[in-house]
């Protein structure tokens, strides 16, 4: 499994004041397994942007750590700045790069937010890909009027209220909040002071004009240069080559020309060298061919097991008694809250289903944590019948031997049954969430709701036989009289639940 890396590149309205921006910075890099990769201030933007990375949990709490840093210390009514801001914090942008998925940074940003609504009093607008509203997809349009303007609007305008959190502005502003992929920000600066050109270039070059496609672009002036400042959302689709030479071909047009351009934060290596192999024409060129990626590959080649992993579903087939049938009643349970996870998901963002946003959050974050649990228990019956049969083996020759051998026996024996009472107790609880997936939760996946509930009903009776088998072994009574009145009032209650399945089912397809 790929490590878990979030990149989190949060834009925060100060870059005049090195004490504040250190002391944001330091909110960051003390979150243990948070890693900053870059940090850029723009002194005529007066504008600064970090880039880190990390684990879900760690970058959600410098993320939040880092708003709450900037609003005690920027105050909006007295900052000035070429670039568009409504925020202390402007825009909190979560990007998956590893062993995440853009939906998990979706919910991360659903988390913050709320967050930063509740606890710090900030109005939170959504955007990109965790927009509710299509029309914020795009944050230039959330932007639009800067802080000044929306001050006003919010109080008034139904349009511009945010999507968490007070309908009024105070000095730490508003905070844009959003999950989407990897993007350059990038700018590039003119041989002239004269601003009105790079807006015009800007206009030409910008998608939300005719331009291209995956531009987003400005005309400012830095540093008494006129600058085109771009975010291209889509190095893949647009390169940088191209941009580069729409640019100086415009500029050619007011008779000026590309003085040097500037890379914001981070690059992709694709995106480099793409431009390489652009500029250079190498029509017939190889990504193998550059040295590092060829020496890089041999590293991977030699390090490399000769086969690969086997899967659970091979291990489960193998003729080794373990991972035998505890582990696969965890295994189906674990299916059972990943599929809850996704009928949640393709509920999400929804307008038909925007009223059961709250829950299908809440519904999501519980059934991801069952599911790392269950997960778990798959490891852990194999565990505790490889310690059944490691008791099983001890030496019995003398009485001493004996006694010893049958107590840890026992103990065994009451470990194998725990660990199937514990899947049954949270595939029971995955259950319940499945009945309100498939309650509450996109019409459309309905079917995967009711198949997420009979595979916790399966969890359920293959976790139930395992433990009356191992309960067989164990001498103290009445451990097992009250393991078994639990699964069986578990059987019971797991049963009544899926009885209402079909029923609702029928209900929703109506």
């Amino acid at each position: 499994m790929a490590k878990q890396i979030v990149e989190c590149i949060p834009n925060f309205s100060e870059a005049r004041n090195p004490e504040i921006i250190q002391t944001i910075a330091n909110s960051i890099s003390i979150i243990p397994d948070v890693q900053i990769l870059d940090q850029h201030s723009d002194l005529d933007h007066n504008r600064t942007v970090i880039t880190f990375v990390g684990p879900k949990a760690a970058v959600e709490k410098a993320a939040f750590d880092s708003i709450k840093m900037a609003a005690q210390h920027i105050d909006l009514n007295h900052h000035t700045g070429e670039h568009p801001r409504i925020g202390a914090t402007d825009v909190v942008p979560f990007v998956p790069i590893s062993g995440i998925t853009m939906e998990e940074c979706i919910e991360m940003a659903h988390r913050v937010a709320k967050r930063v609504a509740t606890e710090l009093n900030i109005p939170v607008y959504l955007y990109e890909e965790a927009a509710q509203n299509p029309d914020r997809k795009n944050l230039e349009n959330i932007r639009k009027g800067q802080y000044e303007g929306l001050k006003q609007e919010i109080l008034t305008n139904p349009k511009r209220q945010p999507d968490y959190g007070p309908h009024q502005l105070g000095p730490a502003g508003a905070t844009v909040i959003g999950a989407r992929s990897p993007l350059i920000a990038f700018n590039v600066y003119l041989t002239t002071e004269d601003v009105e050109i790079a807006q015009k270039i800007a206009k030409t070059i910008r998608f939300s004009n005719g331009g291209l496609r995956f531009v987003k672009a400005m005309g400012v002036l830095v540093d008494g240069r006129a600058q085109v400042s771009m975010n291209l959302t889509n190095f893949r689709k647009t390169a940088i080559a191209q941009v580069v030479e729409m640019i100086r071909r415009e500029a050619l047009r007011y008779g000026v020309g590309v003085h040097h351009s500037e890379l914001v934060g981070l690059i992709p290596q694709e995106a480099i060298d793409d431009a390489a192999i652009w500029y250079l024409q190498l029509d017939q060129f190889e990504k193998n061919q550059i040295l590092e990626n060829r020496l890089a590959e041999l590293a991977v080649e030699q390090i490399a097991p000769a086969s690969s992993e086997p899967t659970f579903l091979d291990q489960l087939a193998s003729a080794s008694p373990t991972p035998g049938g505890g582990s696969a009643a965890a295994y189906s349970g674990a299916m059972a809250a990943a599929l809850v996870c996704m009928v949640g998901r393709v509920t999400l963002g929804k307008k038909k289903y925007a009223e059961v946003e709250t829950l299908m959050l809440s519904i999501i974050d519980e059934a991801a944590n069952l599911k790392n649990q269950l997960e778990e228990c798959v490891q852990k019956d194999a565990a505790a019948f490889e310690g059944f049969m490691q008791a099983r083996r001890l030496p019995k020759e003398t009485p001493e031997q004996i006694a010893t051998r049958e107590e840890a026996i026992t103990a065994a024996s009451y470990q194998a049954a725990l660990i199937p009472l514990e899947v049954a107790q949270t595939s029971h609880k995955v259950l319940h969430l499945a009945l309100s997936a498939l309650a509450k939760g996109n019409a459309n996946a309905i079917s995967d709701a009711a198949t997420a509930a009979a595979l916790c009903q399966a969890s359920v009776t293959g976790a139930a036989h395992n433990i009356r088998i191992n309960l067989i072994g164990l001498d103290d009574q009445e451990k097992a009289v009250s393991i078994l009145g639990q699964i069986a009032q578990i059987e019971a209650q797991t049963q009544e639940i899926t009885e209402k399945i079909p029923q609702l089912i029928k209900e929703r397809s109506l």
